[in-house]
């Protein structure tokens, strides 16, 4: 697919990774669907910067763990751009949650935002893509290989991965469905340096990802990806091998 002038929405765009393909795809000439529910500074600060740029940028708020927000912020994003050609759903919320002091409200909480919010949006999205027109998401590589101390988490990646399978087989031909499961990219707030050097000490590559990491995997998808669909690709390093 030609990104030039191409519709893409990114939920969650406001902030980190959603943040550097936001800006990344903006630059290759894409009209950027910036979704946002409580990052509303971010995203108009990243809206700003887009537009400085000579690029395009349409703000779209909704919280996706509601299903009725998911519908609506696709309709504003074909709205605002003018139609729409790719759905990025990189919106997702992560923190520890040891078995036994788990709650039903974080289980909830993590399974609504990170798998229910894509399924939904994906839903309302395939109706109005076009021949060609993709879907992306965001996973991790903890969906194959469960942290102990995350496991709601891990299982909403590991259903985002199931989910991007099943609708690439109910989507195709038209529609391609694929997913990125990340490794250690940006650290979570409030992360030390012990942590990091942990975390580097266990990737075989011996380094931490970055932003552009998940940037390329993306443009591959988008630009040369059309004869792939319900694949996942791993960007971890090698930390799922090691």
């Amino acid at each position: 697919m030609e990104i030039k002038n191409k519709a893409i929405l990114i939920t969650g765009a406001g902030r980190r990774i959603g943040r550097a393909l936001a800006v990344a795809l903006a630059a290759k000439g894409a009209k950027i669907g910036i979704h946002y529910n409580r990052s509303k500074a971010d995203a108009e600060s990243l809206a700003k910067e887009i537009e400085r740029a000579n690029g395009q940028a349409t703000l779209i708020a909704g919280d996706i763990s509601n299903t009725e927000d998911c519908a609506r912020i696709i309709e504003d994003a074909v709205k605002g751009m003018g139609g729409l050609q790719a759905l990025i759903n990189n919106a997702s919320v992560f923190f520890k949650t040891p078995l036994f002091q788990t709650t039903e409200k974080e289980w909830d909480q993590l399974v609504d935002t990170n798998l229910k919010g894509p399924f939904f949006c994906s839903q309302a999205a395939a109706k109005v893509l076009p021949d060609n027109g993709k879907i992306i998401n965001i996973a991790d590589w903890a969906a194959f290989r469960p942290y102990t101390d995350y496991l709601p988490y891990c299982i909403s990646k590991a259903g985002l991965i199931a989910m991007t399978e099943g609708l690439a087989r109910t989507l195709a031909p038209k529609i391609t469905v694929n997913a990125i499961a990340l490794g250690a990219m940006i650290l979570p707030e409030g992360s030390d340096d012990t942590e990091r050097v942990n975390i580097i000490k266990k990737t075989p590559l011996k380094r931490i990802g970055s932003p552009d990491d998940v940037v390329n995997a993306v443009l591959y998808l988008l630009e040369r990806g059309d004869f792939i669909t319900g694949s996942t690709l791993v960007v971890d390093g090698g930390q799922r091998v090691a």
